[in-house]
């Protein structure tokens, strides 16, 4: 984009980010007073000279003496406008005219899509069997208040307002209302005093669905409906359910001992409440809209002699809605017995009655509108508004089965090979009596995990998704689950996920796949469909960004060919975060870089944390996530990504072992490292921070090996060095480019690949938002003397990779082509330097002597460098 267009095309931006920093600044100078107001302006102006001239040094001698009161007022300043600057660029990005809309987006499929095929039952089968399930979870990134969040979200209605032609009187309403919404965020606690339960988890999930997505997934379908026309493709049917949404809040107790068997319970109880009272509302609107009096036949027979036959038709699915919204709230308060779930078919049948009699009196246009929103709905998100996923660490499963065979009798299961397990689970499967004994009790964590599948077994299967195996490693794994679920009493099985996430399960996951569809009547028991988890975020961990991408590229291809020729349709889901260094990327680029074949049984990803809320959290936003999704899937299905030559397998297989040797020479093998990251950024007060119900370790004590993947991301993005999403991988292209030949041989990767052209773009963002300046800054204050050329040798490192990446896309500068994200990182940068600074010396001050003061406000500072960077774990 050109730098006139970029001026053009970001007017609006600058005009709401002038008028909502303004509105900030008038309300800190009257709640804070003028002169505060002007410490925090020439903080701003130093802020903007000093990176001019790329200097932090008078930064720093302003920041330094600073008060702890003081402090945390300049931090909050700061963390608020770049959260307003967030909101203002969200609303950007899905205003109309950006063309970043899911019509706009979905056009520009409709013209590759028919550039790349003129088949068009191609195209009908690819519409038709589009699938997207978004699992969100609750990983500890998100910090904002719920309450704060509903604010944004009206802050952003208001920036939509004033986008029209509307009278002066209007636009002085609407600007009074951002004062007053801008006042309510500054007079408020910044983010929670306490952790989140699992139940303030799920209730925030399922909020998301209340306030966005309830909206956007009717909106979204009826831009589908506009591409099938365009592509001259017949109508959907009236069950296509393209998107769906899942849920591991309340579900996933993998190093969790907060979520429990009866908290379960309690989260599908609320999410049966939520359908409940979602869809009764619904109801009632449209009962209040159909008051038209001609029906078909069969309505007729119904409902007898009324003037008002869809009135009298839908009434008592309304009213059996509010019954069962009433009792699910005294089960939930009240500990009262549970009402019977409402089934999927009881709610649809007098909608579609009602459809089908309207469509038969000619009123094809009342059908189509609200009524087919709400049938929609239904299939969308049923009465239980999400399906639940349940997941668990293997080694829980593997002692549940260990306690049991020894309570039998049967020996030591710990000490059986794998192919004993393999058989004695297998046979026990397929035995019709039980195998628990009656008075089996077992062990604090066995019975937790047996209260958990009769958990299972007592909701209907609709309202799980799948029971992920965090840690699974082989075939065993699988099967204990399936036969624990089975001793519950589970009349149809979950399917089970194995999650391959170490850089070794990766490797190995083929191995274990084959080994299960090899076992003598397993894909018959499994239905020819198999669900796999790809681990993004730990594997990153363990090997590093490069060497853990390839390994994921290399098992959803050996996955895909092994299921192919067992007969066995594989859905691929991936754990993917919101960082580069858990697996995050652009939507497109993400799911276009995957093997071909991989979205063939369409996309299961998960959605975590603050990504949720930036992502899905408006209606606008939920809208442009989909159409981005569903772009990509079906161009990938429709014209499939080449596959890699052979040369390019060879060194990607060079390049992912020397990245991994590089990173873990660091990470693992430097016996200074783990005390350099400690004292390099505020990981160690991150376990302060109010973020998740999921302690940050998967146990106590340990080094980096036990610290959960996105703490370590967090912590790292804190101090501006992201190592995690570039260590290892820069390095190893440098050695790999120095080799004669290899760098034309990357260079037409780049171009023709867009597996590798996805990794260097990443590398590419990383290196524009890494700030070498301020992350020497946080070793100058806070690491120990002996510690300091770890720093120096990683920033040398930093610059050196950057300079490859630049030669291997021929360019001068990072973001050459990306005028807008170099100016965006430009303009945070200048509201995110003194946070940074700020709270460097905090840590200093708080790990010398703690204080509330500067404990409150390093957490503030942590939050505002979050918005800065627009990411967190």
């Amino acid at each position: 984009m050109s730098s006139a267009n970029t001026s053009s095309t970001t007017e609006s931006l600058r005009k709401n980010v002038k008028l909502l920093g303004r509105l900030l600044g008038e309300i800190i100078s009257e709640a804070e007073g003028e002169a505060f107001f002007e410490t925090v302006e020439a903080i701003r102006r130093l802020s903007k000279s000093a990176r001019a001239k790329n200097d932090l040094e008078d930064l720093q001698h302003l920041l330094s003496p600073i008060s702890n009161e003081k402090a945390l007022g300049v931090a909050r300043a700061f963390g608020q406008f770049l959260t307003l600057t967030n909101i203002a660029d969200q609303h950007h990005s899905t205003s109309l005219d950006q063309g970043q809309n899911p019509g706009a987006i979905l056009r520009e499929a409709v013209n590759k899509l028919q550039s790349a095929t003129t088949s068009q039952q191609a195209l009908q089968d690819a519409l038709d069997n589009l699938k997207i399930d978004l699992v969100l979870t609750a990983h500890p990134t998100e910090i904002i208040r719920r309450t704060m969040i509903n604010k944004y979200a009206e802050i952003d209605q208001c920036l939509g307002a004033l986008e029209h032609e509307i009278k002066p009187d209007l636009q002085i309403k609407i600007i009074a209302r951002l004062r007053s919404l801008i006042t309510q965020i500054w007079y408020s606690r910044d983010f929670r005093v306490n952790r989140p339960s699992p139940i303030d988890e799920a209730k925030g999930g399922y909020a998301v669905v209340e306030r966005s997505l309830w909206q956007a997934v009717p909106d979204f379908l009826r831009e589908l409906d506009s591409m099938r026309e365009q592509l001259s493709l017949a109508e959907a049917n009236l069950d296509w359910t393209p998107v769906k949404f899942s849920s591991w809040m309340g579900g996933d107790r993998d190093g969790n001992p907060n979520v429990t068997a009866a908290v379960t319970h309690e989260t599908l109880l609320l999410s049966q409440w939520q359908a409940a009272d979602l869809f009764s509302q619904d109801l009632n609107t449209l009962i209040e809209e159909l008051s038209v009096t001609e029906c078909n036949l069969r309505v007729r027979e119904l409902v007898g002699d009324t003037h008002e036959p869809y009135r009298s038709l839908l009434r008592p699915l309304r009213d059996l809605l509010e019954t069962q919204r009433t009792q699910l709230m005294h089960a939930i308060k009240d500990g009262k017995s549970a009402p019977d779930p409402i089934t999927k078919e009881q709610i649809l049948a007098p909608l579609e009655l009602t459809y089908s009699s309207l469509h038969d009196c000619g009123m094809n246009i009342i059908a189509n509108g609200l009524l087919l929103d709400v049938i929609r709905r239904v299939h969308a998100f049923g009465p239980h508004l999400v399906t639940l996923d349940i997941r668990q660490e293997s080694g829980r499963h593997s002692q549940a089965i260990a306690e049991i065979v020894t309570t039998l009798g049967l020996g030591d299961y710990n000490q059986w090979s794998e192919s004993d397990r393999c058989e004695f689970l297998l046979k026990e499967l397929n035995n019709p009596r039980p195998l628990l004994p009656h008075a089996f009790s077992g062990t604090d964590e066995v019975r937790e995990v047996l209260q958990t599948t009769r958990v299972i077994a007592n909701h209907p299967p609709e309202a799980f998704g799948a029971y992920v195996i965090s840690m699974a490693s082989s075939a065993s794994d699988v099967l204990s689950v399936y036969l624990l679920m089975k001793e519950a009493g589970c009349v149809s099985m979950l399917p089970v996920a194995p999650l391959f996430e170490t850089l070794s399960d990766l490797q190995n996951a083929e191995r274990v796949v084959q080994q299960l569809l090899d076992l003598p009547g397993f894909c018959d028991y499994i239905k020819h469909h198999i669900m796999v988890m790809i681990g993004y975020s730990d594997s990153a961990k363990d090997a590093g960004v490069l060497a853990a991408s390839w390994a994921q590229y290399q098992a959803q291809e050996s996955l895909i060919e092994t299921c192919q020729a067992k007969g066995v349709a594989l859905t691929l889901f991936h754990g993917r975060g919101g960082t580069i260094g858990r697996g995050g990327a652009p939507a497109q680029a993400a799911l276009l870089s995957q093997p071909p074949g991989s979205l063939a049984q369409g996309l299961r990803v998960t959605e975590q944390g603050e990504m949720i809320r930036t992502k899905l959290g408006l209606p606008a936003l939920a809208g442009n996530t989909l159409a981005l999704y569903s772009s990509a899937i079906l161009q990938a299905n429709v014209s499939p990504p080449p596959e890699p030559k052979q040369e390019w397998r060879e060194l990607m297989h060079r390049l992912a072992d020397a990245s991994c040797g590089h990173y873990r020479d660091y990470v693992r093998h430097n016996p200074d490292f783990l005390v350099y990251f400690r004292e390099a950024t505020p990981e160690q007060e991150l376990a302060n921070l109010p973020l998740g119900s999921r302690p940050a370790r998967r146990r106590s004590g340990g080094g980096i090996e036990t610290l959960r993947a996105i703490p370590w991301i967090f912590a790292w993005s804190q101090n501006r060095l992201l190592l995690p999403a570039w260590l290892g991988a820069g390095q190893a292209l440098t050695e790999t480019a120095g080799e004669t030949g290899h760098q034309l041989i990357m260079k037409q990767m780049i171009s023709d690949w867009p597996f590798f052209k996805t990794r260097i773009s990443m590398l590419e963002m990383v290196f524009a938002k890494a700030d070498l300046l301020i992350a020497e800054y946080y070793d100058d204050t806070l690491v120990s003397r002996d510690y300091l050329p770890i720093g120096v040798a990683l920033r040398k490192q930093l610059q050196q990779d950057a300079s490859t990446v630049l030669d291997l896309l021929d360019q001068e500068q990072l973001l050459q082509h990306d005028e807008w994200g170099k100016e965006s990182i430009r303009l945070r940068n200048i509201y995110t330097a003194p946070l940074n600074l700020l709270q460097a010396e905090l840590l200093r001050r708080e790990r010398t002597q703690s204080d509330t003061l500067v404990e409150q406000a390093i957490m503030v500072s942590i939050a505002g460098v979050a918005a800065g960077m627009r990411n967190t774990g």
